[in-house]
């Protein structure tokens, strides 16, 4: 299915910005850019293109704009039409898996590519957006140390200065490894309301955090000094599932935890893993696994984009700061 064509127009730096999304820039509002891989491979369809409306609904009842990215026709694209999501969810898997990579090749092959966590952080900072949603992080993979299996999320969060808020990563990953690697790569680590970093499906994973904010004003201040300070750096924001959904998460958790040992008996290695694990998982959860996931990316949409407008709002506060001062 050949994505649609929308109002949005081609700027000089070759990404086409949704008017809604571009007003909103122009003003100072409040942004939220969103990936197109959760709805391309992570779900099935429609219950992709549902959600995809829902966590947009959610950035809107909190006062942000969303913004979706993806690549259309060889076109990055910032903010996405209606038809153009359902676009996006009907083609599911024809949408290539998009990191920062595999960029160039997609555009100039005039390809369409969903946008994983890396490819939609470029994409925000090239048009202005500084913070992003979504679901959870890639990581340092359990036996990276000899697979070197790093995920380009923890490189791209180095050296973009764009917030990710997410359930911080799953615990089918070296957690305490991401975090050191996180931390060799200059990058500010806070956990919301927590002082635990969350390991996605539960709010536990034994690693503490050296940075707690319990509001979104505590975020933007963090965010607004990162960028006066020019230190080119990103910045994760991990928040914990929900409260109402912990049982099943914990639950899940528990799954991930016995595939986990099956895959060790079974010498199971490497980059087979992963396939391995989300099988199994599947198997184990009954597929429950789907709607604690659902779950989590709304009640990150809800925090990120209170953080947003926070983040709006005191820009605008030290711009008029400034104005006065200068009368």
């Amino acid at each position: 299915m050949s994505p649609s064509s929308s109002s949005s127009s081609t700027g000089p730096m070759g990404v086409a910005v949704s008017p809604e999304v571009e007003a909103a820039l122009a003003r100072g509002g409040a942004v939220v850019a969103l990936e197109s891989t959760i709805i391309c491979h992570g779900m099935p369809y429609p219950k992709n293109l549902q959600t995809a409306m829902e966590v947009e609904a959610v950035v809107r009842e909190n006062g942000a704009v969303p913004a979706t990215i993806a690549i259309l026709n060889g076109v990055p694209h910032v903010g996405l039409s209606g038809e153009q999501l359902k676009s996006l969810a009907v083609s599911g898997r024809q949408f290539q898996k998009t990191a920062r990579r595999d960029i160039a090749h997609v555009v100039a092959s005039g390809g369409n590519g969903a946008t994983t966590v890396s490819a939609t952080m470029f994409f925000a900072h090239k048009v202005g957006i500084p913070i992003f949603v979504t679901g959870g992080i890639g990581g340092v993979h359990r036996n990276g140390e000899q697979t070197m299996d790093i995920s380009s999320d923890l490189t791209e969060l180095g050296k973009t200065p764009v917030t990710v808020i997410s359930a911080g990563v799953k615990s089918i990953l070296d957690i305490p490894r991401t975090l050191e690697y996180l931390e060799t790569q200059g990058v500010t680590v806070a956990a919301y309301k927590t002082n635990e970093f969350p390991a996605f499906f539960t709010e536990v994973s034994g690693c503490k955090v050296p940075c707690r904010v319990d509001s979104p004003e505590e975020c933007a201040k963090i965010i607004y000094a990162n960028k006066n300070l020019h230190l080119g750096s990103g910045i994760l924001i991990a928040v914990p599932i929900p409260k109402e959904h912990a049982a099943s998460g914990n639950a899940i958790e528990s799954a991930i935890q016995k595939a986990l040992k099956e895959a060790e008996d079974k010498n199971i290695i490497g980059n087979a893993i992963t396939p391995f694990m989300l099988d199994r998982v599947k198997v184990l959860t009954g597929g429950s696994s789907l709607e604690a996931n659902i779950a989590l990316v709304k009640n990150n949409a809800l925090v990120g984009a209170k953080i947003a407008v926070a983040l709006s709002d005191l820009h605008q506060r030290v711009t008029n700061r400034f104005r006065r001062s200068a009368l």
